[in-house]
């Protein structure tokens, strides 16, 4: 139901000659560096090597924590439908609020999960001299550890939020539980050990399938090097068509392996492609996701429920697509300037306590902020707006205590990262 959010890549090669963009990165600060194996999706430090220049190592960094900020939003918007398909029409009236709000959860910041994922494998596969073994064991510590941490913690989270009577009934109505049919007090102990596996926290299926996309690593390296045009083929319709099954994201596997290829056969990611040019590609980008959020209101009104979802979805894709390539060709001076900000660098070590943190937190206060600000007319709008700053503020606030007061523990939440 809430998997829509995360539907995203597409499959396309840079070539190795064309424009650089002139950057001066003397004045920018040190990267902090990690370990071989890290996953800039979820995390805030890219290491730098022989094989990653500093700029695309402070790129990713960037674009890793702007995408935990991006994602509070889109699990921020408050439509009457909170759990929106990519291919779902719109039943509410089209005002300025709900056209804002579907224009930025369901359009402008799309490419944000499946670049996490393509960096991911990208870097994944820049260090094939670590032993396989080593390699799994390190992602048990960094993957698992923190997915089933942060599991029990939003699971403790959202029935301590049930049993308050200011957000008992939110709780209730986000159907965030992993067991629809039954409340907290009607569990049984089979029932907790499922909700820790496929957790409240449903953002977390992006490190429970990072880690299972790393086991399948010699798989999916061997079919990009040795059949990727019928390796991309199968995943590319797997991905149109939506498919996944709990450890495996049709998404997720393309972007990853998409990574991995251009990671492989060496690609300049610091060169835009010949045939693309942000000339056309900004105005075409935001007047699809214009176009796409008008037509996700009034397109029932020409097409029926199955053309006008199939049109929806199709737009969904390219969106996801041109965004990616928009956002990360057009950003080189915002990268820049913010990577010369030592508050924003440090700022960057709490991108993995943003994205363990925020759901189930924002979503089940979505509702009281709402019910505070009933008499104001433009409720729903300032709650898209402001409760996202503050959830981020809360997160940072949590991540820095923590790291100051009690250092192992956050090691042991993070899988060691930011430290």
């Amino acid at each position: 139901m809430f998997m829509y959010w995360h539907k995203s890549f597409f499959i396309i090669s840079l070539p190795d000659k064309t424009l650089n963009p002139t950057i001066e990165m003397s004045n920018i600060p040190p990267t902090s560096t990690s370990n071989a194996d890290s996953e800039p999706g979820i995390i805030s430090t890219v290491e730098t090597n022989q094989n990653l220049s500093l700029w695309l190592s402070n790129k990713m960094k960037f674009f890793a924590f702007v995408s935990m900020l991006l994602l509070v939003y889109v699990h921020g918007y408050n439509l009457n439908q909170r759990y929106l398909q990519p291919f779902s029409s719109v039943s509410e009236p089209l005002t300025f609020n709900a056209f804002f709000q579907y224009f930025i959860a369901n359009g402008l910041v799309r490419f944000r999960i499946p670049m996490l994922f393509a960096i991911s494998g990208y870097l994944y596969a820049l260090h094939d001299g670590t032993p396989y073994g080593k390699r799994i064991a390190k992602r048990f510590k960094t993957l698992l550890i923190p997915y089933f941490l942060w599991s029990i913690i939003g699971l403790l989270i959202a029935v301590g939020l049930w049993n308050w009577s200011v957000t008992h009934q939110a709780v209730n109505n986000a159907h965030l539980q992993p067991i629809f049919n039954k409340t907290f007090d009607q569990y049984t102990m089979t029932d907790w050990l499922f909700a820790v596996v496929w957790p409240t926290s449903f953002q977390l299926w992006f490190i429970r399938c990072l880690f299972f996309y790393n086991v399948a690593y010699p798989f999916i390296k061997s079919a990009v090097l040795k059949a990727p045009a019928v390796w991309f083929t199968l995943i590319a319709i797997a991905w149109v068509m939506m498919l996944g099954f709990v450890i495996v994201e049709a998404e997720g596997l393309l972007s990853f392996s998409f990574g991995v290829w251009l990671a492989k056969r060496s690609r300049n990611l610091e060169f835009q492609p010949k045939w693309f040019s942000l000339k056309w590609g900004i105005p075409a980008f935001f007047c699809l996701c214009a176009f796409k959020t008008w037509w996700a209101f009034a397109g029932m009104n020409w097409l029926g429920e199955f053309p006008h979802g199939l049109s929806l979805l199709i737009m969904h894709k390219v969106v996801i697509a041109l965004g990616l390539f928009v956002a990360w060709f057009s950003l080189d001076k915002v990268v820049k300037s913010c990577m010369k900000n030592r508050w924003f660098v440090r700022a960057c070590s709490y991108g993995f306590i943003i994205y363990a943190l925020h759901v189930p937190l924002i979503t089940y206060l979505i509702d009281p902020v709402l019910q505070l600000m009933r008499n104001n007319a433009n409720a729903r709008l300032i709650t898209f707006c402001l409760l996202p700053i503050a959830i981020i503020a809360f997160c940072m606030l949590v991540s820095k205590l923590l790291k100051t007061f009690a250092a192992p523990v956050y090691s042991l939440l993070t899988g060691g990262r930011g430290l």
